[in-house]
């Protein structure tokens, strides 16, 4: 465990917490007078959850969104490219790496150094991998819609991409590699975390394929940027599956790292709770525009919440 990363993840954490809490206490509702509350909403809500009407003040399209995963595909490929030359090629880790792992306190090799190498490794390169494909869908097959982000959710959003993918490098040790070269130490922990990757992965994309749908002919040309209640796969439980498809991705990470690994649980928790806010809010949205929506579907998790 890494006490100051899993403190700096924790904050997040609790901050979306807080703000899912906060959204059912009538003092934070909106008042549209601009103060505190007001503030507030600006900043959770994004997309179709934001009101019409809203000022307009430090927003950004909802479609940059491809920025995040164009920043994960390069950082993290860069980082996937050197863990990788120093688990098959016995190379060092640059120097920088090392600085910021003795910063964080991951400062010495511990008697499992394959197994960490091997997981970091897995983890890393699944990390790429989600990005790549999130960044072919948000080029290829999601329609955006012409809603908004704030600044400062674009922001997190991109500096989320950078911190995680670095946050997976500081699992491994710091030391100079001896020039031992090391092969990949497949575990049963990894089989089960590849799978249910692999599970939530495609269970996400055909999601992402009926929501884009929704706004296609049957020529698959963009006909309309509106909303419409989307049917099928795991939207018949929940009204955002893409968000719960999401956190089972990063809990299938914290599996492949050995299920051990508190650092990475508190990334888990701010996955959670973030994507969960998320998901109240369409699930608001949907109730309130779409009179005939299913009474059943939950917001998040089937059957939970």
């Amino acid at each position: 465990m890494l006490p100051v990363l899993a403190a700096a993840w924790s904050l997040p954490a609790v901050a979306f917490l807080a703000a899912l809490l906060l959204l059912r206490a009538p003092a934070w509702r909106s008042d549209g007078r601009g103060g505190v509350s007001d503030l507030f909403h600006e900043l959770i809500r994004y997309g179709k959850t934001r009101p019409p009407g809203w000022s307009l003040n430090y927003l950004v399209p909802k479609s940059w969104f491809t920025h995040f995963y164009v920043v994960s595909v390069v950082w993290n490929g860069s980082l996937l490219y050197w863990l990788f030359r120093a688990e098959f090629l016995g190379e060092s880790l640059p120097s920088w790496i090392q600085d910021m792992h003795r910063a964080l306190g991951r400062d010495s090799q511990s008697e499992d150094m394959d197994s960490e190498y091997s997981s970091a490794l897995l983890v890393l390169l699944l990390l790429w991998l989600h990005s790549c494909r999130r960044l072919a869908e948000c080029l290829w097959t999601s329609v955006f819609s012409n809603g908004f982000i704030h600044i400062v959710q674009y922001y997190y959003g991109l500096g989320f991409y950078i911190a995680v993918g670095s946050t997976v490098l500081c699992q491994v040790p710091t030391n100079v590699r001896t020039g031992k070269e090391l092969s990949v130490q497949i575990c049963w922990y990894h089989i089960v975390g590849i799978t249910m990757y692999i599970w939530a992965s495609l269970h996400q994309h055909r999601c992402l394929v009926i929501l884009a749908k929704l706004r296609k002919n049957k020529s698959g040309k963009v006909v309309r940027l509106g909303y419409d209640v989307p049917f099928g796969d795991w939207f018949e439980s929940v009204s955002c599956p893409h968000y719960f498809a999401e956190l089972l991705i990063y809990v299938s990470m914290a599996i492949m790292l050995g299920f051990q690994n508190v650092t990475w649980w508190c990334v888990v928790m701010c996955v959670l709770f973030n994507q969960a806010l998320a998901a109240v809010l369409s699930h608001e949205f949907y109730e309130k525009n779409f009179h005939s929506y299913p009474k059943h579907r939950k917001a998040f998790i089937p059957h939970v919440f």
